[in-house]
């Protein structure tokens, strides 16, 4: 790789990692006002509603000529669905049923679940800094934000569904945009309208399991018709920066930048709420979580650092390596 085309990856990168730094931090402040200030507590419905304003925008993007045709399909587009789904609605079961610290342990899992996904699928091997520097990342963060750690049978479960379907969802991310050339406004536009009608028709009546209460009966005022309407605006950046990273990072490095955010957020929520919430644990999470990605940005970028352990086939040279090149560059 030439100086001039490596400093433009680069540069491509923070400015995709950033993108999404930007939206999914809005999107967390923007919901929980318009949850705990407002009570609309229906999470998967709102997710949908997401999805359906992502579908307009990709629509009006073929509509110009910036998303050009492509094919994806349409078993892998129902494998992908199904498990992006079963992770949202997971993700919202597990926070449900099990304790704040629960929630976040198994969020951390994510981590290993996705390097295992990717040594059985993609053969992929990690040196022993790379291994260590991911769980340097994993503790820092745990010391964090670990507060209660409690656990029961269904909650369990929940969370098991949740964090395999994730990791699963963002693993196919990386692997349908390598496999069929697809550039995240493709993969998103295959994707959103399918995630939009199913998660519409199901989220109402999970939202009344979850929540005893239907989102048809809720006191729309203009407030919170105004939040929903930020909230889903702020959606399409969150679900185009997600394909993004995971098109550029894979799901593992996406995974170990994404706890950045959560460092993000509790230094902005000490910057905006003060000291609350600030102590010595947390300071010393920080430190130990930012070690960790540092080092694993090094120990992950140097040869033998993440490298596939069988040589690709003719085919694959010819293909689906230079496929993944032609779609960094398009991204």
């Amino acid at each position: 790789m030439s100086a001039g085309k490596g400093d433009r990856k680069a540069t491509l990168d923070a400015a995709s990692w950033l993108f999404n730094v930007v939206t999914s931090v809005g999107i967390i402040i923007v919901n929980k006002s318009l949850m705990a200030t407002h009570g609309f507590s229906f999470a998967t419905t709102l997710t949908g509603l997401h999805f359906a304003t992502t579908t307009l925008l990709t629509l009006v993007l073929k509509w110009l000529g910036y998303i050009q045709p492509s094919q994806l399909p349409l078993p892998e587009l129902l494998k992908f669905v199904l498990f992006a789904n079963f992770s949202i609605v997971g993700m919202n079961v597990s926070l449900m049923w099990n304790s704040v610290g629960f929630y976040q342990i198994a969020k951390l899992t994510m981590i290993p679940v996705s390097c295992f996904l990717e040594v059985v699928l993609d053969k992929v091997r990690y040196s022993r800094d790379t291994k260590l520097s991911i769980t340097l990342v994993l503790l820092g963060v745990a010391v964090c934000t670990v507060t209660d750690v409690s656990v029961n049978a269904k909650g369990f479960i929940a969370a098991s569904v949740a964090v395999w379907s994730t990791a699963l969802q963002q693993y196919y991310v990386h692997h349908l945009q390598r496999k069929y050339s697809l550039s995240s406004f493709n993969l998103l536009g295959h994707t959103a309208p399918v995630q939009a009608a199913s998660l519409l028709i199901l989220g109402p009546f999970v939202d009344f399991w979850l929540t005893s209460k239907t989102v048809y009966a809720y006191d729309y005022h203009f407030v919170s018709v105004s939040l929903i309407l930020l909230s889903c605006t702020i959606a399409v950046g969150t679900n185009l920066s997600q394909f993004i990273c995971i098109g550029r990072f894979t799901a593992v490095s996406f995974q170990v930048l994404g706890h950045m955010k959560t460092i993000l957020v509790l230094i902005l929520g000490f910057i905006f709420f003060g000291k609350e919430g600030l102590n010595h644990q947390v300071v010393l999470g920080m430190f130990i979580a930012i070690m960790g990605m540092v080092w694993y940005g090094n120990a992950s970028s140097k040869p033998g650092g993440k490298e596939r352990r069988s040589a690709p086939s003719k085919s694959q040279k010819k293909g689906t390596v230079s496929e993944s090149s032609e779609v960094d560059d398009k991204v």
